[in-house]
């Protein structure tokens, strides 16, 4: 099998014309003949004298922070299957008080309940933050109120994105971290 001379393209030995590039395929000559590989290609060099800069991935700094150990293996999957359910409970609000006294005994609704928890008393402290913020905002400039407003919202739909993966682990029957918060032990 020999490769086009023009294209590097595979060429059978009894092909005319270059199957990809169409160029005549003539008797080979010796510097055909000892042609057995394609062309190598060089990637691009930088010009002498510039510098590129190094480029940020935005999808592999979300992955770090979503990237939090994972302790599923320490858990029975008996109490896993059992209590899926008190687990999902752990992250809608006030509802964190069903697992905490009803699945005592799980280790698995215990983990899940700790982080609703811990979620459930971050948004009641930014609650609280973002009331006072906005009526000192509010009383200076309602400029400053709507440019306060908006972060807040922001960060208001972090705490939507960490409830829902809360919910997600629980329901799928993974003992996971949540990102930011979940390193916190209010229940053991």
């Amino acid at each position: 099998m020999a490769f086009c001379a023009k294209c590097g393209a595979k060429v059978e030995d009894s092909d005319r014309f270059c199957p990809s590039c169409g160029a005549a395929v003539g008797a080979p000559t010796e510097a055909s003949a000892a042609q057995t590989q394609p062309p190598q290609t060089q990637p691009p060099q930088a010009a002498v004298g510039t510098q590129t800069a190094p480029q940020t991935d935005f999808s592999a700094a979300i992955a770090g922070l979503t990237d939090t150990p994972d302790t599923t293996a320490e858990f029975d999957p008996a109490d896993i299957a059992a209590n899926k359910a008190m687990a999902l409970l752990a992250y809608i609000g006030i509802l964190v008080l069903i697992p905490l006294l009803a699945a005592k005994n799980s280790k698995y609704a215990r983990f899940h309940t700790n982080q609703g928890l811990v979620l459930l008393l971050a948004e009641i402290a930014f609650s609280v933050v973002r009331g006072i913020v906005m009526a000192i905002m509010g009383a200076i400039s309602s400029v400053l109120s709507t440019i306060f407003s908006i972060l807040f919202w922001v960060v208001s739909l972090l705490f939507l994105v960490l409830l829902i993966l809360g919910i997600v682990n629980a329901v799928t029957g993974k003992a996971k971290e949540l990102p930011v918060i979940g390193k916190l032990r209010l229940i053991k």
